[in-house]
């Protein structure tokens, strides 16, 4: 097994490049496997990209076959049209167990913004189901992701990591919202959007007692649906801007490629003489929905985006510290698990196949020697073929324990291959 994972996430870069080397479509992410696939054939893939990360798993039987750092970087480059110095130092990458690590890391919410957030695991079964609709995945990568959303669920289960504020819309709006209002019951709030991240964001407001909710969306069959779980209204998404002037917050997760709206239009909507009340907008989208200079329009104008929930959310962590170090713990276990249950599987079938080989060959020869004499009894013949079966297994041993001493390390390749080449054993 070969593994390699490249990739930027909010600790090692920051909003701007992330949004630029984000796949924020569905085209967008269709297009990169397309592309992928054709650079590196050989070669199974998962992309997974959210708000606060970018990152691309490759995983290959050949070590010849995984692609290296440089050449996914300028993958990076060429499709996001991004020049490679503005964010070659911003990219990390993990191989081996390493990888492994990481992505466990990441589905247990160890290396999100937000400790203990439910939304990522989410966010990878979703990952891998795309990669797995694009023919892009394969028993490295199947394994792997399935055993990452297990160790995810345990550490839910196992760890208090989930109590309290938990996701980014909750933690957005706990610490943020009530530092402009003291509540939002007497609040009309806009969302923009209707996925996951606009719903978590609705139950949160719900729970704040905010009963006044507008949904646009590009798909007002969508919005709709979404306001009829959450008893809002729905409206196109065309006309929220002539109607600023109604909302207190803004919510936006529009999944856009660009921002929606610049500050000069924004400006020219504030300027109205209806459109002068406190409005709070809080934008989760990345790539970002509101141009940041929007935040500069006037004194009455909150915004804030997901770079903003940081020092949040490094108080969260250090509050959270002793079942980080609980969770901790049993990443380190379960990463050695799988690694050592995937090597297992990998030289199983050759060390299986050895010994079905060396015994068939002892019994042969057994079968032949009881033919020239057939005055064995039976007893003396159970004690020969015990023998046999010694001499097989301590013969055997050498080999065997050489193949499990190396498979700590990862699978041996090169060993297996000679191993069935000198004793002649079948793929």
């Amino acid at each position: 097994m070969n593994l390699r994972v490249v990739y930027c996430n909010h600790e090692t870069a920051g909003l701007e490049i992330r949004e630029r080397l984000a796949f924020s479509s569905e085209e967008r992410l269709r297009l990169a496997y397309v592309n992928l696939r054709a650079r590196f054939p050989q070669t199974e893939i998962v992309i997974v990209s959210t708000c606060n990360r970018v990152e691309l798993y490759f995983g290959a039987e050949d070590r010849g076959q995984l692609p290296e750092q440089e050449s996914i970087a300028r993958f990076l480059s060429e499709f996001h049209e991004v020049p490679l110095d503005d964010f070659i130092n911003e990219l990390r990458t993990d191989t081996e167990i390493s990888a492994v690590r990481h992505l466990f890391l990441v589905a247990s919410s160890l290396d999100s913004m937000v400790l203990g957030e439910a939304q990522i695991v989410n966010q990878i079964k979703q990952s891998y189901q795309r990669a797995a609709d694009y023919d892009a995945v394969g028993p490295i990568t199947h394994h792997l992701f399935q055993a990452a959303m297990k160790f995810a669920s345990q550490v839910r289960t196992e760890t208090k990591l989930s109590e309290g504020r938990i996701s980014i819309a909750s933690v957005a709006v706990g610490e943020f919202g009530k530092s402009i209002f003291e509540r939002f019951s007497d609040k009309t709030v806009l969302v923009l959007g209707a996925g996951e991240m606009a719903e978590e964001t609705l139950r949160y407001l719900k729970e704040e007692g905010v009963e006044k909710i507008v949904i646009a969306n590009r798909s007002l069959q969508r919005g709709e649906d979404l306001a009829g779980r959450w008893g809002g209204t729905a409206i196109p998404f065309a006309e929220w801007e002539s109607r600023l002037s109604e909302f207190d917050v803004i919510v936006s997760a529009t999944g856009a490629t660009e921002p929606i709206i610049n500050k000069q239009r924004f400006a020219e909507l504030r300027s109205q003489p209806d459109c002068q009340q406190t409005l709070f907008i809080l934008d989760l989208g990345a790539p970002r929905d509101f141009a940041p200079e929007i935040a500069r329009t006037d004194d009455n104008v909150f915004l804030y985006d997901i770079s903003d929930l940081e020092q949040t959310c490094q108080q969260n962590r250090k509050a959270r510290a002793r079942e980080v170090k609980k969770a901790e713990l049993m990443l380190d276990e379960a990463t050695n698990q799988f690694m050592h249950a995937f090597y297992h599987r990998a030289t199983g079938p050759v060390v299986q196949q050895l010994r079905e080989t060396w015994h068939a060959i002892g019994k042969e020869e057994l079968d032949r020697l009881y033919k020239k004499m057939e005055h064995v009894s039976e007893d003396d013949k159970q004690q020969i073929e015990q023998t046999i079966s010694r001499i097989v297994n301590k013969l055997l041993h050498p080999p065997l324990e050489n193949i499990k001493h190396h498979s700590r390390e990862g699978t041996p390749h090169t060993l297996l291959e000679t191993v069935k080449q000198l004793f002649g054993l079948s793929d």
